[in-house]
């Protein structure tokens, strides 16, 4: 399962943000800079949606703000009602 999401990196704490259209948005407190920011956001999805570790990739815009991640070994009926639910 694929998500498209934005990231907010340097806020003021980490947490699901919302959905602006098919986008999620995801506030982490660590900096854009040298993969931080997107090992924080991985944990935070993991959390969020309640998978297990590594479940969770980036596939594309290491650099950018905008990304892609990959889900995988995930149920994804439980999985979009669960981002339904964010």
């Amino acid at each position: 399962m694929k998500l498209h999401i934005k990231v907010i990196p340097s806020s003021s704490r980490d947490c699901i943000a919302g959905w602006l259209e098919d986008t999620l948005r995801v506030k982490v407190q660590a900096p854009a800079e040298k993969g931080k920011a997107n090992k924080a956001v991985i944990k935070v999805l993991e959390k969020s949606l309640k998978l297990a570790k590594g479940s969770i990739s980036i596939e594309s815009g290491f650099t950018s703000c905008n990304k892609i991640v990959e889900i995988i070994n995930c149920d994804e009926d439980i999985i979009g009602k669960q981002l339904k639910k964010l």
